[in-house]
């Protein structure tokens, strides 16, 4: 188990106005951390300190963020390439998009020069700025989606059962964004209850993003998609496809426009996720049998 110290050290050497870029000093803050996991927590830890170690309206927000990248660190997805067994080079090139976004924010608020080099630092600017639970999801999730497109021949050579759990991935964060961006999208007749559900301060928000309810925790996996699919004593399998899956189509349009990032529709096809995955295997986003609760479940929250 990872522990991160209660009080992290800020960034060094300490932040100023130089003739240093932004953009590369975050890529240089990246490549030290890249072949230790836990070095790469202490990295997104201390970005949510932002830029001079103190920024007490955004720390919060890290809850959700180390939620979602202890998971990884967890199924040994981020350990060096040359270890025994190696990490995803897919998953390993996503986080450091991530981290890469965040820290380059940072740099610009703490004086560096240069320009946004992408959409999501913009989005990562307007979080420092703002830091809410809707502008910590675009921004944490404009990262996501463009280290997806970007990354999108490295999904092609992981196996088919990981490819299949990038859908579900992707889809779980969509999803979380919207239950406090759009909570009548998310839940239906029981909107009210979304935005804490969703909140990123909160505990809740960590059923959405450390996803160890919803992915085995072993890296490669070795059985087939529909192997896991069955596997329907999961609870988060049962709000996948009792939830999720019936709204997709129109959570991956909302998030388009959300995320200002129009290629989210190239990811998905007729209600199904086709990220890396041919759409003619879409049986596996539709739940043959779907047991009571899960019956309960979509109906209680289908939109009216």
């Amino acid at each position: 188990m990872i522990l991160l110290m209660r009080e992290e050290p800020r960034f060094e050497p300490a932040l100023s106005s130089d003739d240093r870029d932004a953009l590369a000093w975050a890529e240089a803050q990246v490549s030290t951390a890249r072949d230790d996991p836990a070095a790469r927590l202490a990295l997104l830890a201390r970005s949510y300190n932002g830029p001079t170690g103190r920024a007490p309206r955004h720390l919060p927000f890290r809850r959700a963020a180390l939620s979602f990248m202890r998971w990884q660190v967890h199924r040994g997805l981020l350990v060096p390439l040359d270890a025994s067994p190696p990490g995803s080079v897919w998953w390993r090139a996503m986080n450091e998009r991530l981290l890469r976004d965040g820290c380059e924010a940072i740099g610009l608020v703490g004086g560096l020069r240069g320009d946004p080099s992408s959409q999501a630092v913009r989005q990562w600017l307007g979080f420092v700025a703002t830091p809410t639970p809707s502008c910590w999801y675009r921004a944490h999730n404009a990262s996501i989606v463009a280290g997806y497109l970007e990354h999108e021949g490295l999904a092609e050579a992981e196996n088919a059962p990981e490819r299949f759990f990038m859908n579900a991935v992707l889809a779980r964060v969509l999803y979380a964004h919207a239950l406090v961006a759009a909570p009548r999208l998310a839940l239906g007749r029981v909107a009210p209850l979304a935005r804490v559900l969703g909140d990123p301060r909160l505990g809740l928000a960590g059923a959405f993003l450390s996803l160890r309810r919803v992915i085995p925790n072993d890296y490669p996996l070795d059985a087939d998609a529909e192997w896991y699919v069955a596997d329907e004593q999961r609870l988060g399998r049962l709000l996948d496809y009792a939830i999720i899956v019936p709204r997709l189509q129109r959570l991956y349009e909302w998030s388009a426009r959300e995320l200002v990032e129009p290629r989210v529709l190239d990811l998905v096809r007729d209600g199904s996720p086709i990220y890396a995955w041919p759409y003619e295997q879409r049986h596996v986003w539709r739940a043959p049998q779907m047991r009571f609760p899960g019956r309960v479940l979509e109906r209680v929250t289908r939109a009216r």
